[in-house]
């Protein structure tokens, strides 16, 4: 064979050496790092570890790796800058893909292009909760009794958040604008201190995810007054959408999986099938549901096409909240 004649046959194995080069370090157990681009112990962290045991048998040992900083930039990063060979993967949340290329001067990513979508994990409705004995002293026990008690009363309320920019700032933010109201915003440093200060009674009330908030809902700490998802949670029964009062508001907390721009299809294709299958089990609808989160299985042009959406939407958010971080 000349070698004109071998250059086809070398493309062909060179081609099929990089789409494969996954699934053979997969196979030799080279584990696949997955990177929670927040500290330990939160909602984020909790599915992506349930999720890196449950795959195992099909793409062998998942290893998670929590690189919090910048609001998420830090892990997304280097997710971003990896090798685009099935060996990193990461999580991409509302904040990292959505809120943060709006709010933060300089990114070290782009959203938009550095990332191949796998699939989309989880949804957590989030949820307006207000202090109960507040809620008791002002005579508020609907959302309606809230926006009338706000209207009547500028400037009186306030609400508490994990920061400027955060996603509970900017659903704050959204609910004033579309109720019509003005409610001062108390920026803490970080969602635990915000709900201790709604608990202490040192704000009226927060938007907060479901998960964070439903211990404190059920001891009756705080009161649900609606959730943020365009219709009623299973997970919250006999609490009212937002929508149904604001009509169209709909807001929540997602989060799912992302390979470096670049990877081969093949490798997305294996990593989405192993994920999503991971995310219909039974045994990983009950655990999830102990975290108020909702499986969402979805194909990689789903969950990109989410993201997409996304960023456009919190982009004209962020502007009008007037937050950024340089």
């Amino acid at each position: 064979m000349n070698r004109r004649s071998l250059l086809p046959v070398l493309s062909v194995a060179l081609l099929a050496s990089a789409i494969g080069a996954a699934p053979a370090a997969w196979a030799q157990g080279k584990p696949i790092r997955l990177i929670v681009p927040y500290a330990p112990g939160g909602p984020l962290d909790v599915t992506a570890r349930a999720l890196a045991e449950r795959v195992q048998p099909a793409l062998g040992n998942v290893v998670v790796e929590n690189k919090p900083g910048a609001g998420g930039n830090i892990g997304s990063d280097l997710v971003a800058k990896a090798a685009p060979d099935g060996s990193t993967i990461g999580i991409a949340a509302v904040a990292t893909h959505a809120i943060n290329p709006w709010l933060f001067s300089k990114m070290p990513y782009d959203a938009g292009k550095d990332f191949a979508p796998i699939t989309q994990m989880v949804r957590v409705p989030n949820v307006l909760v207000i202090n109960a004995d507040t809620a008791q002293r002002l005579g508020i026990r609907t959302l309606a009794d809230l926006i009338a008690y706000a209207r009547k009363n500028p400037g009186k309320l306030n609400y508490g958040s994990g920061g400027n920019g955060s996603a509970g700032h900017l659903a704050g933010e959204m609910f004033k604008q579309g109720a019509g109201i003005f409610a001062v915003h108390i920026p803490y440093n970080g969602a635990n201190p915000a709900q201790l200060a709604l608990l202490a009674g040192q704000v009226d009330y927060n938007i907060d995810n479901l998960a964070a908030a439903a211990a404190n809902i059920k001891a009756g700490k705080i009161k649900a007054l609606a959730v943020t998802s365009a219709r009623p949670s299973p997970l919250l029964p006999g609490v009212p959408a937002m929508a149904e009062t604001i009509k169209g508001f709909e807001v929540d907390t997602w989060w799912g999986l992302v390979a470096p721009a670049g990877t081969p299809r093949e490798v997305i294709d294996r990593l989405n099938a192993a994920f999503t299958d991971a995310l219909k089990a039974p045994e990983t609808q009950q655990r999830f549901a102990q975290l108020m989160a909702e499986p969402v299985p979805t194909t990689p042009e789903q969950f990109g096409q989410l993201m997409t959406r996304e960023r456009a939407r919190y982009q004209p958010v962020v502007k009008r909240s007037g937050a950024k971080v340089d």
